[in-house]
């Protein structure tokens, strides 16, 4: 046996709301773009479905019955609830939002980068708070972006992951930071003295693998000494003064502390490494989403 139900479906529940709140067939059929004829014969359907008239004259005009009335609100929430289901139904309006933006991110990036795109979400969004996540071996920043943890990640990797949306933000060149009484600030290096070299790096973001570029030189047959791996990349610079220890990273990150006035010098790397590139990842669940939309078109922004 059927359910009556089963025969409502949105367009006729948005009839049957129109002619409701309008109180009238011929205003219902101008608002819905039908024919008169259309709106009245829906009309008798829908009293047939329901076992109710729903609307009855009175005087020259038309008002709903207790049962009409009744059925008003329900029949809008479930008008705004579809909606949310029309691709580009919902806009994000930043200048009145109110919402919590998450980024998680490797501090090794510019150190100038990130408080740019804060600024710039602070400005245009002055309703909305934002999280900076460290991106670290125990964290699975796939998991927090799937599960709405994190909505966005920006780092570097030397293969980005697949299973991921992703958009390349910018390229930087790797070089070598030393202190400036360091011997290769003045003589350079090669080769055999970057291999042999005190090097410091950070904690990789796998909890067993490697850094880009231990990746990069092991595919090459070569290795270098660390004998400081530090989890804090910020503290990096401050360690190299104070002693003999190599940084290899991208220049951006070096140049911020050579104009921070840090006792250190920028070297040329004898490695023909590949420019570090920094991505910006997000999950399916969010790639259609208006907010998440503006928020990605913010950070790339923000490059200018």
């Amino acid at each position: 046996m059927n359910n009556r139900l089963d025969s409502i479906d949105l367009h006729m529940i948005r009839v049957l709301h129109t002619l409701l709140t309008e109180s009238s067939v011929s205003r219902a059929a101008v608002r819905l773009g039908m024919s008169q004829p259309a709106v009245s014969a829906a009309l008798r359907r829908l009293r047939e479905l329901s076992g109710d008239p729903l609307l009855v004259r009175s005087g020259v005009g038309m008002v709903p019955t207790a049962r009409g009335t009744d059925l008003v609100e329900p029949m809008a929430r479930v008008l705004r609830e579809a909606q949310k289901l029309s691709v580009g139904s919902t806009r994000f309006d930043p200048a009145s939002a109110r919402r919590v933006f998450r980024i998680a991110a490797a501090d090794y990036l510019d150190p100038a980068f990130l408080p740019m795109v804060v600024a710039r979400l602070r400005r245009d969004a002055p309703g909305c708070s934002v999280e900076v996540l460290a991106l670290h071996s125990g964290w699975d920043y796939r998991q927090a972006l799937a599960s709405g943890e994190a909505d966005i990640v920006l780092g570097n990797w030397l293969e980005p992951p697949t299973d991921l949306h992703r958009a390349p933000l910018f390229e930087d060149q790797i070089v070598c930071l030393v202190a400036s009484d360091h011997p290769a600030a003045t003589r350079g290096l090669d080769l055999e003295q970057y291999l042999r070299a005190e090097h410091v790096a950070p904690a990789p973001l796998r909890a067993a693998g490697e850094g880009v570029i231990d990746q990069y030189l092991h595919r090459r047959g070569l290795r270098r000494g660390i004998v400081v791996q530090s989890a804090f990349f910020n503290l990096i610079p401050e360690m190299i003064t104070r002693s003999r220890l190599m940084l290899t990273t991208g220049r951006r990150y070096c140049e911020h502390y050579l104009r921070g006035g840090f006792a250190v010098s920028v070297v040329a790397c004898p490695v023909d490494f590949p420019p570090l590139t920094y991505y910006l990842l997000w999950h399916a669940r969010s790639h259609h989403d208006e907010a998440h939309r503006w928020l990605r078109e913010q950070v790339r922004a923000s490059l200018a």
